[in-house]
């Protein structure tokens, strides 16, 4: 009986293994050989699994000498040579479906032989222009003095000590200011700098690092998994050289420059990092937020860049993050910067992004406004050009459509230009979306589309066979409009209905493989028109694990283990939003947090004629749900009474207004809605928090956009910005479970996008 159940097991074992082989030659080319090598390949062993140089060493080193271990960046797997083929059989026989642990992650390990080994070229990346690393540039004993003269457990107003979302911070001498991104000149604090700093900066002065004593300091903490995103220090707030002294942990940080140049650099505890000249003004500087570093398994010298894609990718390993403690001297400016980079200079035109950026909402009608300027205007204006650009299916999308059955109704809330629409012929297809502009693109084109918001879409309660929302909730600011959403769209279905729902993800490369966002990055200017909207999809669908310590990771469709990210309720890069104010997002590049601002770069004479805030839209709503109904009842007459409400009669373009306060919010009184156009359409509110409009402008830390999402004039060169919630891994799945009576079916990354199948109970 034992011998049988070994067999299975062994065949059970031959099985994955040679499921690991086909995986590692359909994405990597990697060969594998079937007679006996010095040279293993070792699937799930990479820095990609969490597998540390050190743990996989240790493993490999039991079985025999040695020769060479080779870790690539981000990759499930690695290489061992050993100094005989009787070693390396050895480690093939006996670690073959061995469980590797990890931590508090574990892997399974399958090994191949190859006849070779890839060697890649080791190349020397400089620093930025400017940027200058000391390592131990203050003593343990001196890293012991600093950090205990700064009190974390009082908060006072003398150091402006703040506890922001992913780290702690104090100000000594200047507060900071987040929200202005700027600091008070004419307001310094009551207390300087600590004592314990001077003998510091006085080495920092004698060797020449600083030509005048600093006389602002940022004590910034960030515990394992925290950081903080890019960013250039403002030019008219600071001098030119600023000063960081890194103590406890080492940890990774990146400079990106504007031309899209990422350079990594290892700050070892105690170090000193200083930044001048082109590093300081033109270089952008961020801590991304993670638990693991991948750093050289040897400390590199003399210090330099590293980075993952250029330096030695086959000498890497993993560091785990402690609690790092930086201080960040500076040196308060007085007179205008007159920088060599006025493309990035403040004090030379150059616009600040983040003070005249909009702030989160803290009240539903501050997202209603968010949404108004950032969403729905925006995509009034750009409509011709963003539908030019949107004209190929999905092919998973089309997949769901295609499975519904002939005479299925099917609601495309949030339709676009109406691309979905015909896709499936057999069905009875209706399109809805807030742009009046792509409606008339759908009509045009000769589909049933209506103006409408996705938080009150006029149809009723349970009677549609199929919803789906591509690219739509990513657009909702708050998490109870997201939730809403998500229920409007359970509202539609029937029992046993199905919806697809397509959310912009936060994790841009997964599995992997960098979207099609990013991997256009190299190939199109930072200002083209790109979203995940327009990204075709094409990857296979990844399943999920989570370890015991509660971190998500990846497991490959086809048995591979990949990278594991931070926990679910995380929020990476969090930071980026300083007290409330939205970012910039850079395009094609990855996110550094959930809540920013998309640019839309509009050709020239792509866009709408004239803003058209709403008055054609409201006025004409009525008619146009009405045209629909009656096309769609032209052959099935039983559809429009059972989908469409009752919508009175036909408008004359003089429709008044009523009280919002006497409309039904039940979700089968909608007649009432679609009777009252400027009522329900006048922003993506329900009516219960319509009358907060006006209310909410009082709220504490309301704060309107200094910049408009549409520019002023239309021209070749004009910029829209569009705002957006990226969903992060598992997010949308958790905003779904809220949803009485919804299961998800399904759910998958595809190029760049989270998704989910639900259906109904």
């Amino acid at each position: 009986m034992n011998a049988v159940k070994m067999s299975k097991e062994r065949k059970k074992l031959i099985r994955k293994q040679m499921k690991a082989c086909h995986i590692l030659l359909k994405h990597d080319g990697i060969r594998t050989a079937s007679h006996v090598t010095k040279s293993l390949v070792v699937a799930n062993g990479g820095l990609g699994n969490g597998v540390s140089r050190e743990q996989l060493c240790a493993a490999m080193k039991e079985m025999g000498e040695l020769e060479t271990i080779i870790m690539s960046p981000h990759k499930p797997y690695a290489f061992a040579t050993y100094s005989s083929e009787q070693s390396a059989q050895k480690a093939h026989g006996l670690l073959n479906g061995h469980l590797l642990h990890c931590g508090d992650n574990s892997v399974t390990l399958y090994l191949s032989f190859v006849d070779s080994v890839p060697c890649e070229a080791e190349e020397h990346v400089p620093l930025p222009e400017g940027l200058s690393l000391v390592e131990d540039f203050v003593s343990s004993e001196e890293e012991a003095l600093l950090l205990a003269a700064v009190d974390w457990v009082t908060f006072d107003d003398e150091t402006a000590q703040k506890a922001l979302k992913h780290r702690r911070v104090k100000h000594y001498g200047y507060e900071f200011r987040y929200d202005t991104n700027n600091v008070e000149k004419d307001k310094p604090l009551s207390v300087g700098l600590p004592d314990e700093c001077v003998p510091t900066l006085e080495r920092c002065l004698k060797d020449g690092h600083i030509g005048a004593m600093p006389d602002q300091l940022t004590v910034n903490q960030y515990q394992p998994g925290q950081g903080i995103p890019p960013h250039v220090d403002t030019h008219s707030a600071f001098e030119d050289t600023i000063l960081s002294l890194s103590l406890g942990s080492k940890t990774v940080m990146e400079f990106r420059h504007p031309d899209g140049r990422v350079v990594a650099v290892l700050l070892p505890g105690r170090s000193l990092l200083v930044m001048k000249g082109e590093s300081r003004h033109l270089w952008s500087h961020g801590i991304t937020p993670r638990k693991f570093d991948m750093v050289p398994a040897c400390d590199p010298e003399p210090p330099a860049a590293i980075t993952p894609d250029l330096g030695n990718p086959g000498n890497l390993t993993l560091s785990k993050r402690g609690t790092r403690t930086s201080f960040t001297f500076r040196r308060i400016r007085r007179s205008p910067c007159q920088c060599a980079f006025p493309s990035a200079c403040d004090s030379q035109g150059a616009p600040s992004s983040l003070p005249s950026a909009p702030s989160l909402p803290r009240c539903q009608g501050d997202a209603a406004r968010l949404e108004e300027e950032y969403v729905h205007r925006v995509y009034d204006a750009i409509a011709p050009h963003f539908s030019g650009t949107r004209h190929s299916p999905w092919p998973r999308v089309c997949d769901f459509l295609s499975s519904l059955v002939p005479g299925a109704v099917l609601a495309d809330v949030g339709c676009g230009n109406g691309k979905y629409l015909g896709v499936n012929p057999e069905v009875v297809a209706l399109g809805c979306d807030r742009s009046s502009a792509l409606v008339h693109i759908c009509a045009e084109r000769g589909f049933q589309a209506f103006v409408s918001d996705a938080l009150n879409v006029p149809m009723l309660t349970a009677s549609c066979d199929a919803c789906i929302s591509i690219a739509v909730i990513h657009h909702f600011s708050t998490p109870e409009r997201r939730l809403a959403a998500v229920r409007e769209l359970m509202r539609l279905l029937k029992p046993g209905g199905r919806a697809l729902i397509y959310v912009w993800a936060l994790e841009q490369e997964y599995n992997k493989q960098r979207s099609k966002y990013l991997k256009h990055q190299s190939r199109e200017p930072s200002g083209s028109p790109n979203t995940a909207e327009g990204q075709s999809e094409g990857s296979a669908s990844p399943k999920r694990t989570v370890n015991s310590h509660g971190d998500v990771g990846i497991t490959n469709v086809d048995g591979l283990d990949t990278e594991v990210s931070g926990p679910v309720d995380q929020r990476p890069g969090e930071d980026q939003v300083h007290h409330g104010k939205l970012s910039v997002h850079t395009n094609r590049t990855a996110f550094n947090s959930q809540d920013l601002l998309v640019p839309w770069h509009l050709k020239d004479g792509k866009g709408k004629a004239g803003k058209g805030r709403k008055g054609g839209r409201e006025a004409g709503n009525r008619d146009m749900i009405r045209e629909t109904a009656l096309a769609v009842s032209k052959d099935n007459p039983s559809i429009a009474e059972n989908i469409l409400p009752s919508i009175g009669p036909a408008s004359d373009c003089k429709t008044e207004p009523t009280d919002s306060n006497q409309r039904s919010t039940h979700p089968d009184s909608m007649s009432a809605k679609v009777a009252t156009p400027n009522a329900c359409l006048d922003s993506s509110l329900p009516s219960s928090t319509k009358d907060t409009d006006h209310a909410c402008k009082s709220c504490p830390g309301f704060e309107a956009a200094a910049t408009p999402a549409i520019p002023e004039s239309s021209t070749a060169a004009a910029v829209f910005h569009r705002y957006y919630h990226v969903f992060q891994q598992g997010e949308i799945e958790k905003v779904c479970c809220q949803v009485d009576g919804v299961k998800v079916q399904t759910s998958y990354h595809d190029q760049g996008n989270w998704c989910v199948i639900l259906v109904k109970d």
